[in-house]
Formats: C-alpha cells, structure tokens, sequence
C-alpha cells in the first residue's frame, strides 16, 4: 500500500523515529498508526519522552553571511531551557540550519506553514502541466499529487534535504538533536537576503504603485 507522507511525519513527530524507520512501520503494519508506534517500541526504535506538548520557548537567533557577503540568514530556533540553548550541539544545529536557508532558499518552514491560495495555484500550475502532456483528468489528478510532494521537498525548510547528507531531512536533523539533549526543539521564523533581491521587489512595488 502507498504510505503518505503526512502519516511518516506523524508517526515520526510521536515517536522521534527516522523518516525510514517510520516508513517502514506503517508498511510492516499496514499503515494503521497505532501498531507502527508499538512496532517502533519493539525494535527500540521509538524515543519513549513524548515532546509535543512541552513549550519551546528558549533559544537563539542564528546569522550567517555567506562568502562575499552577498548572501545573509537570520533564524529563530527554539527548545525549553536556556541550558540546552547554550550547548555546542544546539548551536551547531542552529549554524547548519543557517547553513542550509542560504544554500536552498527555502520560502516556508513547513508545509502547514504554506497559504491555501500558494497551495492551490501550484495545484492548478501542476494540474495545466500534466493535461498538456497529454495525461487524462484522472490520471492528472494523481500526478498533481505526487507532484506537490516535491513542491513540499523544494519550498519548506524541514522537509528538504540536508545538504551535508541528502539520505536526511532537515527535520530528521533537528529531532536527532531533540533526542541528544532530552528536549523539544523547533525553527521558528526565518529570514534570507540577497544581494539584488530587494532592488527586484522594490521595482515590482513602484510598478504596481504607478
């Protein structure tokens, strides 16, 4: 059976399990969510200290300016304690986390993240592409399907590939660090400048003003 993607990220989110493993327990379990946790806690695979309700309200402010400085990053990344905020693994997850919005331009931090109307108009985008090549309104819808997944891949933060290994995703990056340090971490808000970007927005604005 097909595994979706938002079922891996739910099961992952529950249990800290890698995006693999949690494949892997909802296919050896036939997708049902429950048995895939008691999968996970059989093969020691499942952290047992659920995070999702804790508040994450500690952190740092990470910046990075590429070579050259015509690239910068400023990202918000948060976990509980101000001890942990302050701990060589915390903050070298934040300076890869800069590391890799300047390298892949990320828009959204994650899917929920992404508005309805960018959603569907990318829909609607996807949707034109497969009609013109030919493919059957059925056929296209399925295609549109897996086509948004790679949308998904391409514009949010958590779900790209880690540049240093692309086998992980920035989010297995982030609960690999959850996990070290016992705590609940999360990336807040993001921002990424480059050199001539702001020229471009300014000409769209005096544009529509004029």
């Amino acid at each position: 059976m097909a595994i979706r993607a938002e079922h891996v990220k739910e099961l992952r989110e529950r249990t800290g399990a890698g995006m693999m493993d949690c494949k892997k327990a909802l296919a050896e379990t036939g997708g049902d969510m429950e048995k895939a946790v008691a999968y996970l806690r059989e093969k020691g695979l499942a952290k047992m200290v659920r995070r999702a309700g804790r508040v994450a309200a500690e952190g740092i402010i990470e910046s990075y300016i590429h070579h050259g400085s015509k690239i910068g990053v400023l990202v918000e990344v948060n976990c509980e304690t101000d001890f942990v905020a302050r701990t060589d693994d915390f903050q070298a997850l934040a300076k890869e986390i800069a590391l890799q919005i300047a390298a892949t331009r990320p828009l959204f931090v994650s899917r929920e993240d992404v508005p309805e109307s960018v959603l569907e108009n990318e829909k609607g985008i996807l949707k034109a592409q497969a009609l013109n090549e030919g493919k059957p309104e059925k056929i296209a819808e399925k295609i549109v399907e897996g086509r948004i997944e790679k949308f998904y891949k391409e514009v949010c933060l958590l779900e790209q590939p880690y540049i240093r290994d692309s086998e992980r995703t920035v989010q297995d990056l982030v609960m690999e660090v959850s996990a070290k340090t016992g705590e609940k971490m999360e990336i807040s808000r993001f921002t990424r400048y480059e050199i001539g970007e702001g020229v471009d927005k300014a000409e769209k604005q005096e544009c529509a003003l004029s």
